[in-house]
């Protein structure tokens, strides 16, 4: 039997998460021993339809058996992946829940499913987070993901439901990297109304968002304002082991959420369909969790 073909759709290489799931699907093809190849969309949802309707259209011999991949926009692509199927070809989708799944699944004899977190519960987690080190409440930066993210909005959703009333939520923009959030504070501190805000901590979606803030905290010239945004708990996601969870113990990061990579196990999915005729759920998820748990977080103030 010939090996199977995959291609993998990741949104950057310039997040530490999208790194992760980029070895994960790595490792899995290994082990598998499948083809595999990984394309980055450099944040641009064109630039990824592009990428994987070639692909598509490519002729027999090179197409792909399957495609993983993240989405970057606000849509799952939905033209891209009724074409997909059309041809024949398997679709998972990581990290995003796709309103079309069950309708390709009714039609297609390819494997079409997503493996996703709950982001929801990812934000409920930072808003515990925020509750216990902010007990008597207090007023929290915070930096979302891109507003069209179906992730981002998701984990804004649960962290309002998780926080406190008492605490206040000041919103900013990042691109799911360090760069992005570090523009997004830097203009940020050039409002007067910054000045005036009595931020207490910084709390970021993703690990690399959190450091680009703490990034931007340090170009300050005026030393005891630096010190004091420097001296604030700042939290983050995603908590993979050389990055997060390492920011953690050198106390960058009091706190992030371990997020486990789930391309690998998308890959693992579409092996035991194509090769075994398993019949794969329409929907899976992994399971986040606080670093450090929550009862450990001392309160800040």
């Amino acid at each position: 039997m010939p090996k199977l073909k995959i291609l993998v759709s990741l949104t950057t290489n310039d997040n530490d998460y999208q790194i992760e799931q980029a070895n994960s699907a790595e490792v899995a093809a290994r082990k598998l021993a499948v083809d595999m190849q990984i394309v980055y969309a450099d944040n641009d949802a064109i630039n990824q339809s592009t990428q994987i309707l070639k692909a598509i259209q490519a002729a027999p011999d090179d197409r792909p058996n399957a495609i993983v991949f993240e989405p970057v926009g606000g849509t799952a692509l939905p033209q891209v992946a009724r074409a997909a199927v059309s041809a024949g070809i398997g679709w998972a989708v990581l990290n995003r829940d796709a309103t079309y799944i069950p309708e390709l699944r009714a039609s297609s004899k390819a494997p079409v499913f997503s493996v996703s977190s709950d982001h929801v519960e990812i934000g409920r987690i930072q808003g515990r987070q925020c509750c216990a080190l902010l007990p008597r409440g207090g007023s929290v930066l915070y930096i979302q993901g891109p507003s069209e993210n179906s992730a981002a909005k998701e984990r804004t959703t649960g962290m309002q439901e998780a926080k406190h009333s008492n605490i206040h939520l000041t919103m900013l923009k990042g691109q799911w990297t360090e760069e992005s959030a570090q523009r997004s504070v830097r203009s940020w501190l050039k409002l007067s109304t910054s000045q005036k805000a009595p931020i207490d901590l910084v709390a970021a979606q993703d690990d690399s968002m959190a450091i680009g803030a703490r990034k931007a905290f340090q170009e300050l010239t005026a030393e005891s304002e630096r010190d004091r945004w420097l001296s604030l708990p700042y939290l983050g996601c995603d908590g993979l082991p050389k990055t997060g969870q390492s920011w953690v113990r050198s106390g960058l990061l009091t706190a992030t959420i371990f997020i486990p990579p789930n391309a690998g196990q998308a890959l693992a999915m579409l092996v035991d369909a194509l090769q075994y005729g398993k019949n794969l759920p329409e929907r899976a998820v992994t399971t986040a969790s606080s670093v450090p748990p929550i009862e450990a977080l001392r309160p800040f103030k």
